[in-house]
């Protein structure tokens, strides 16, 4: 496949995440498991610790997040904490709270953080109070836990159950024994509106939403599931960050590199009407080629909108206008085609 191990440059520009964890990175932490459509509100990284009650059987009047992280400060804890996530340690943990972000342990004294994504058995439910319902049934109870992030700067103590149960390899072996290019396999475990999280063995990268298919994605949901394994394709590597940039898309072959030996100029094809805006209609052809039909070549006469010509969901006959490789453009009307009456689809 020609476009198999290719890896291109990430910069900041195209990947906010990759120099701001603590906006990006830690937000995806909060909203583990939440498949939702919208794109959510910024979080600060404190909103995960703040009281939230919830009405469960056996549990009615608790905090689902009792105490406050801001008040451990202990240096030794810390120092101990660095040591025990370089060692790989696992710990038995009780489970003191819930957010609806996953859970909250006790450990010599300082409060930590289990991402929901990083439990066993993830809640999937996309109701907010469902999935706090389901996380809180874990207070009181005690877990198996290994520390895959320690920040005494920022008060972050993170825990996760599925690391303690694989065999250890400590976050920088990982990340220093990826390069681009590597294949690897992956198991999806959070999905947010910029892209999805996938697990590659103790550590997670990111496949950023315009990296999950050739064709537009309107949210990460439409192509991947948690829990999915994946193969994936690594675009670069960020060590000092703890970031991996991934791709599904690049293992698949670019629908554009040979648009010119498919399609010709005059040709008529049956497409979905995908998009339809001011100026126009977006029509996918196949897998990663949508061609654009300008409000010119809607339709004969007047019309307020080209919705009053086609909708989306459409299945539309249509004729080739012009090819542009270079500029991943494909002119397509309607109008012709219907002029052109019944005719043999190419």
């Amino acid at each position: 496949m020609e476009e198999r191990g290719v890896a291109r440059p990430i910069s900041p520009e195209d990947r906010d995440w990759w120099t701001a964890p603590d906006e990006g990175y830690w937000q995806a932490l909060l909203e583990q498991g939440e498949t939702i459509p919208q794109a959510a509100p910024p979080l600060e990284p404190q909103e995960a610790f703040q009281d939230v009650e919830v009405e469960i059987p056996g549990l009615e009047g608790m905090m689902v997040a009792p105490k406050d992280i801001q008040g451990s400060h202990s240096g030794d804890g810390w120092s101990r904490a660095q040591q025990a996530l370089a060692q790989g340690e696992s710990f038995q943990l009780p489970v003191v709270g819930a957010n609806r972000g996953g859970l909250l342990v006790d450990w010599n004294g300082l409060q930590g953080f289990v991402p929901a994504s990083h439990l066993d058995e993830m809640p999937h439910s996309r109701d907010i109070r469902e999935r706090m319902t389901e996380l809180a049934r874990h207070i009181g109870t005690s877990k198996t836990l290994r520390l895959i992030e320690v920040d005494p700067q920022q008060n972050r103590l993170v825990f996760s159950e599925r690391a303690a149960m694989s065999d250890f390899r400590s976050p920088a072996a990982i990340l220093n024994s990826l390069s681009p290019g590597d294949l690897c396999q992956g198991k999806v475990t959070n999905l947010t509106s910029f892209g999805a999280f996938v697990d590659l063995g103790g550590v997670e990268g990111l496949i950023h939403v315009s990296e999950l298919s050739w064709d537009r994605v309107r949210h990460p949901g439409d192509v991947l599931q948690p829990g999915e394994q994946v193969e994936v394709l690594v675009l670069g590597v960020n060590p000092d960050e703890g970031r991996v940039a991934l791709s599904l898309k690049q293992l698949r072959p670019n629908p554009w590199a040979d648009v010119g030996s498919r399609y010709h100029r005059g040709q008529m094809i049956e497409g979905l009407v995908t998009n339809v805006v001011s100026f126009g209609a977006f029509v996918r052809l196949e897998e990663g080629l949508e061609g654009l039909i300008h409000i010119s070549e809607l339709a004969e006469g007047n019309f307020l909108h080209p919705r009053n010509v086609v909708r989306e969901g459409d299945t539309v006959r249509v004729r080739v206008l012009n090819i542009d490789e270079e500029n991943q453009r494909l002119g397509l009307s309607l109008r012709q085609a219907r002029d052109a009456g019944p005719q043999a689809i190419g």
